[in-house]
């Protein structure tokens, strides 16, 4: 039996994309999931879908940039299920333009949501972590988090802090908490429609043209989870076989 089977878990960004994807593999393999993301629509039916299909999903609409709507998030979750076995922070904005055009209000929304909405997520989870004695954070991070190409400074900067997070929670585990750094190349999201450079849009048109469905990080994500309890998978990167950066 995989160790997912009843296992709490939650999912920020949980209404498209990567956390669509990954919410219906893991409700395929028994978790009970507790769905977040600001987008009420999508999350009823996503949320509708999995329980008609047999599987077990709470939501509560969430923004990661508000600390008190995270914790409420896992609040939620602890009188809903009464655990939290895993946080996956996934929750993230693409931005791209060079710094010389001087976009600090994207460079503002980066920040905001690709750090502090992660380190929102720790505050509000990692008490009942430490009081089960047991926990997994799974962090969204990028290949843009191992290398920076132009265009994409600031949001590397933003997924180079993920990684270091995710490293930090290893290293401070005192093997209570599993820590995994995902990092994925170009994979088909909404990520890109929020580029308004014109020049840095081109640039994620092509570099998009080769990218794999979501299901290939929702299968890491998967691999992660279900590994035996004294099995940490603390880094993976998943990009396509064609991408060159």
């Amino acid at each position: 039996m995989s160790d997912i089977m009843g296992k709490t878990v939650i999912i920020t960004g949980a209404s498209s994309g990567l956390g669509e994807a990954t919410a219906r593999m893991l409700a395929d393999k028994g978790a009970k999931l507790m769905l977040a993301a600001r987008r009420e629509d999508r999350l009823r039916t996503l949320t509708d879908s999995i329980n008609a299909s047999g599987g077990e999903a709470s939501y509560q609409v969430a923004d990661v940039t508000d600390r008190n709507a995270m914790q409420a998030l896992a609040d939620r979750t602890r009188e809903t299920y009464g655990r939290i076995d895993v946080l996956i922070a996934n929750a993230g904005l693409m931005q791209l333009a060079p710094l010389d055009r001087l976009k600090v209000d994207e460079w503002d929304a980066m920040i905001d949501i690709n750090i502090k909405g992660v380190l929102y997520g720790l505050a509000a989870v990692l008490p009942t972590m430490r009081e089960q004695q047991s926990g997994h954070i799974i962090n969204l991070s990028s290949v843009a988090g191992h290398t920076v190409f132009p265009g994409a400074a600031v949001y590397s900067a933003t997924k180079y802090a993920v990684k270091a997070l995710s490293e930090g929670i290893r290293q401070e585990s005192n093997g209570e908490i599993r820590a995994t750094n995902i990092s994925p190349g170009a994979v088909e999201t909404e990520l890109t429609d929020h580029i308004t450079d014109p020049g840095a849009q081109e640039a994620a048109n092509e570099l998009y043209s080769v990218a794999i469905g979501s299901d290939a990080i929702a299968r890491a994500i998967t691999y992660a989870i279900e590994q035996p309890g004294d099995v940490d998978v603390n880094e993976l990167i998943i990009r396509p076989t064609q991408q060159q950066l």
